[in-house]
């Protein structure tokens, strides 16, 4: 493992929608929420101090909606990072509801879009939105009106960049009809793979794939499994190395592991230092599978 004193640097970079150069690897703000994703953080202060320490270990790209909490996660981006460095790329999304402590309904009527961005600005205190995401497609209404209303959003200077959470290829082409997508964002880990296709298919179209979860090793983790034993020989943990198979699983992942803790947060980010053989990826592409 190499040492860094900014090592979200060793991830590499992506220019996401072609423009915005960020470092591969980014920081996800749901866990500075309570409970269930719901009120204030435990620690504030704690929460503070992750955002601005992530900041010092070279997180340029910051991934929050405004369901978090809701309308916590945004204003503690603002409290602790604003005015924002040149370079400071934020990331938001609107689309679901919350009617308590994990319970989320998607609502996507062009009228509700709208005013969740006019308050992610507001909550953010900026003027654009660089990316700004379909938290979840609503059933109920349909796609053309959704990303219509993100389009018009766009056209309008509210809005850089469009992204989608949580859709198939199919949805995601459907999407790209009515207005050019930057992202796509799945759960994907090392071992739940299940959006497999949609991730070749942004690498094939120069999407960002933004993997929520990224971190997760399920039964990988326990002692004498393969990630475990590679782990030791990285001097690492199982996490960080779950954290370097994404970044060499493809030049489009842009993982947003989360944490309310510095501590945590440091240990995270060194999972960017390490390089693993095309051997070492073989393995752990195999035993995650299984």
């Amino acid at each position: 493992m190499t040492d860094s004193t900014r090592p979200a640097d060793a991830s590499g970079t992506f220019r996401l929608g072609g423009d915005l150069e960020i470092n591969r690897l980014g920081y996800g703000t749901m866990q500075l929420t309570g409970p269930g994703v719901w009120g204030e953080p435990a620690n504030r202060d704690e929460a503070v101090r992750v955002l601005r320490r992530a900041v010092e270990l070279g997180v340029n790209f910051f991934d929050t909606a405004d369901s978090y909490g809701p309308a916590v996660a945004e204003p503690l981006l603002r409290e602790a990072l604003h005015p924002y460095s040149d370079g400071i790329v934020i990331a938001t999304k609107a689309g679901l509801t919350r009617q308590g402590p994990d319970r989320w309904t998607p609502v996507g009527r062009p009228a509700y879009l709208r005013q969740q961005a006019e308050m992610s600005l507001r909550h953010l205190g900026v003027e654009r939105i660089d990316l700004f995401q379909l938290h979840r497609i609503d059933p109920d209404t349909p796609l053309e009106d959704q990303i219509g209303e993100l389009k018009k959003l766009q056209d309008e200077g509210k809005v850089r960049h469009i992204g989608l959470s949580e859709v198939s290829v199919a949805q995601a082409e459907a999407a790209r009809q009515i207005a050019p997508i930057a992202s796509v964002q799945n759960l994907y880990n090392l071992t739940d793979r299940s959006s497999e296709e949609l991730l070749d298919w942004s690498a094939d179209q120069g999407i960002g794939f933004i993997p929520w979860f990224p971190l997760a090793t399920g039964k990988l983790s326990g002692e004498g499994s393969p990630l475990t034993e590679l782990a030791k020989q990285h001097d690492a943990t199982p996490a960080q190395l779950a954290l370097a198979w994404l970044l060499a699983r493809s030049p489009v992942l842009l993982p947003i592991p989360g944490t309310s803790s510095v501590a945590h947060l440091e240990d995270n980010l060194a999972g960017a230092t390490i390089e693993l053989t095309d051997e070492e990826f073989d393995v752990l592409t195999k035993a995650g599978a299984a």
